[in-house]
């Protein structure tokens, strides 16, 4: 008589519904296993091919099946916890703004090891979930302890302040004195941009780019008040930067004001540099950059600032600007809050916020060596406008509490 066989693929199907919805982060749409769930976890840390080798065949005997299935529903707690750590991982991740490497790759053994030493997550969680990230992400690359430390350096402070006080110089001696402002043919193209930005807007996009309409803009800000009327600056005229001994991330100025330390250190270790000549260049890079209109390299990244600058008035004249409003006028604090205790209206100060949200994300693709694509201009104003939102909620949430507001 023919012994029987089931393919170990069928039976991983059907033991893996058994543990239920504690193991979906780790399971595909269909809730079966993901095939780094089985890469990763499964094969190397529950079931040990190496050291089971009949379980590890693509077609199994109903001993070596009934024995597979009894592995696996053995490892159910660490299989639920190992899940519930990969979201605290990925949690931590996209806290810290690593794009680097795929998580699953990265944490699921990582997650099952916590499982293992912690169990399931507890009130810790969080930090001991940011420690395993960076020790994932710090390991051989530069972090922004060692940015601060670099900057210290005498030496290096020297050489950096040079480095500023020459682009400024620089950018100060190549201004020419702009001509008759085609301010017609500016709004046309953005206007146009604006209107098409959320569907298409490739065309659009190089329009604005082949007019210079950021560059413009950007010099502009340049002359007193302008900046500071963006919320890009506390200052009435844009200063070099400052090279910088401390940064943190609570308490960062307006971005024309922040130091070549405080511009990098968020994230200079999701760059993956590799020694003190890679820090130097981009360091070198920031100091350039500072002095460039908008304080940034490349004219689609300008011409999205140009182009926030326009949205960001939500008055409704641009298929963008209609976008941004109804995002920001369907929260429902909005529609609450309509003074606040301190006396400011929920929506004071919004445009400054998004300009300021939009030039940080903006100079983070320009960090990382992103190029602009026409597609990734609406996802910018938009997710520019998301942020300021969830901050905004949560400080009126917290001004509405303080002040006993219903």
């Amino acid at each position: 008589m023919t012994a029987q066989t089931t393919a170990r693929t069928r039976v991983l199907a059907q033991v893996w519904r058994e543990l239920g919805d504690g193991v979906a982060p780790l399971s595909n749409a269909a809730g079966l296993p993901l095939a780094r769930t089985v890469k990763l976890v499964l094969d190397p840390l529950v079931v040990r091919p190496a050291q089971h080798p009949h379980l590890g065949r693509a077609l199994l005997d109903d001993d070596a099946a009934r024995e597979l299935r009894a592995r696996i529903l053995a490892a159910r707690d660490d299989l639920v916890a190992t899940a519930a750590w990969f979201v605290h991982l990925k949690r931590e991740r996209r806290a810290r703004r690593i794009t680097d490497g795929h998580p699953q790759d990265l944490y699921f053994q990582r997650a099952y090891e916590l499982a293992h030493r912690h169990g399931a997550p507890g009130p810790d969680a969080a930090a001991l979930a940011g420690k395993e990230v960076e020790d994932v992400h710090d390991a051989g690359r530069v972090t922004a302890a060692d940015l601060r430390a670099y900057l210290t350096l005498p030496d290096v402070a020297d050489e950096v302040r040079r480095a500023v006080d020459a682009a400024w110089t620089d950018a100060d001696r190549g201004a020419v004195a702009p001509g008759p402002p085609d301010e017609e043919g500016t709004t046309d193209r953005l206007t146009r941009l604006l209107d098409t930005c959320a569907t298409d807007g490739r065309d659009a996009l190089d329009h604005v780019v082949a007019a210079g309409d950021g560059t413009a803009a950007g010099t502009a800000l340049r002359s007193p008040g302008r900046a500071r009327a963006a919320g890009l600056s506390a200052h009435e005229t844009v200063r070099p930067p400052e090279v910088g001994t401390r940064a943190s991330k609570s308490a960062l100025p307006p971005p024309f004001d922040r130091s070549i330390l405080e511009r990098l250190f968020g994230t200079v270790t999701a760059l993956g540099l590799d020694g003190a000549g890679a820090l130097r260049d981009v360091v070198t890079a920031e100091a350039a950059r500072s002095a460039r209109p908008w304080q940034l390299a490349a004219e689609p990244d300008r011409a999205v600032m140009v182009a926030g600058a326009a949205a960001a008035r939500l008055d409704g004249t641009t298929d963008a600007a209609r976008r941004l409003a109804a995002r920001w006028e369907r929260e429902a604090f909005v529609r609450k809050a309509l003074r606040l205790p301190d006396g400011t209206g929920p929506a004071d100060g919004v445009r400054e916020a998004f300009l300021r949200r939009l030039w940080a994300r903006v100079h983070g693709r320009e960090l990382r060596g992103r190029d602009l694509p026409a597609e990734a201009v609406w996802d910018l104003l938009d997710g520019a406008m998301r942020s300021v939102v969830l901050d905004r909620r949560d400080q009126v949430k917290a001004m509405l509490a303080q002040g006993g507001a219903a």
